[in-house]
């Protein structure tokens, strides 16, 4: 197995950092358990995001200057605001008492459902080299349609994962208010994947046939 390299590491370091910040400046707290777990399933997400992985990802991952323009407000919606908005609420939720506890199945729920989230992202990841973190065709890495691994069953699994993540970190972390804003960052992630989709029937050879094998985009036979 490959292991990550210095700048795989930095990244997860620094993704872990902002999450705890937002956490426990929030909660004004240190000692809450929930957050903790919540960090060590993103730092075990991250490393095994990361180890083995073809480096030529990581640096497609790093390019997101190169992304088609509508995409750039979409991505700092559902990777950065919109977790920060989660993570914060959820930590004043802690702080002010605002959903008075969450019963200890919607945790265990969250918990196995982020876990499985988690496992279907590293799957496409590992499936697919031209995974990247913007919308755009790669054609200077010969970009071709990828329809292994969980690509048989859903067009964007990605996607589908990153979402069930943001909708069960609420529950992790016991906060109702934290729903709205996870819902918020869902519903743009469906939205990147309508658009995405269009791109790629629009401008990658070969994925209009490969749409109509695949009919599903986030759920299997639902949509």
């Amino acid at each position: 197995m490959r292991f990550p390299d210095v700048k795989q590491l930095l990244s997860v370091c620094f993704s872990l950092a902002i999450t705890a910040l937002c956490l426990f400046a929030s909660a004004g707290r240190l000692d809450w358990s929930n957050a903790w777990i919540l960090l060590g399933l993103s730092l075990v997400t991250g490393l095994a995001f990361t180890a083995g992985r073809n480096p030529e990802i990581g640096a497609e991952r790093r390019n997101v200057k190169a992304g088609k323009s509508w995409d750039k407000v979409l991505v700092g919606i559902t990777v950065l605001l919109g977790p920060m908005a989660v993570w914060i609420t959820a930590g004043l939720d802690e702080r002010f008492h605002w959903s008075n506890g969450m019963p200890s199945l919607a945790f265990t729920a969250g918990l196995a459902a982020a876990v499985l989230a988690a496992a279907l992202m590293a799957w496409a990841m590992r499936s697919n080299r031209f995974f990247s973190s913007v919308v755009r065709i790669q054609k200077d890495r010969g970009h071709t349609v990828v329809d292994g691994g969980p690509y048989r069953f859903i067009r964007h699994p990605g996607y589908a994962g990153s979402s069930i993540f943001i909708l069960v970190t609420p529950l992790i972390l016991g906060s109702y208010w934290a729903l709205a804003p996870a819902a918020v960052t869902a519903a743009v992630t469906v939205l990147r994947t309508i658009m995405e989709d269009l791109t790629l029937r629009n401008e990658l050879d070969g994925y209009a046939e490969y749409a109509r094998r695949t009919r599903y985009r986030l759920l299997p036979a639902i949509w």
